[in-house]
């Protein structure tokens, strides 16, 4: 479940010292699951889904914009493999 994946990936950001706010903004639909400061100082936006979820069009689009006009990249994982994966090249721990 999603929520499974969420928890896990809040749990890992403790353990990396990094904050993993969850992020919504009512009037601005799209926008990722969370936020992410790491203690360097770095920002990173991450989208959590139930295994083998997409993105919805809206999602991507948004995604989109973060990225072409913000330089921002939305990782979207949708697992606690791929959880691991992001704290490993992140942090060098999983």
């Amino acid at each position: 479940m999603e929520r499974d994946i969420e928890r896990y990936f809040v749990k890992k950001a403790k353990e990396n010292n990094a904050l993993a706010f969850k992020f919504s903004s009512p009037s601005n639909s799209g926008v990722p699951d969370r936020l992410v400061i790491r203690s360097d100082g770095s920002v990173e936006f991450v989208e959590l889904k139930k295994k083998g979820e997409k993105p919805r069009p809206l999602q991507l689009q948004v995604f989109r914009i973060l990225e072409v006009f913000y330089g921002q990249t939305v990782t979207i994982i949708d697992s606690k493999k791929q959880v691991d994966e992001y704290w490993r090249q992140r942090r060098g721990t999983s």
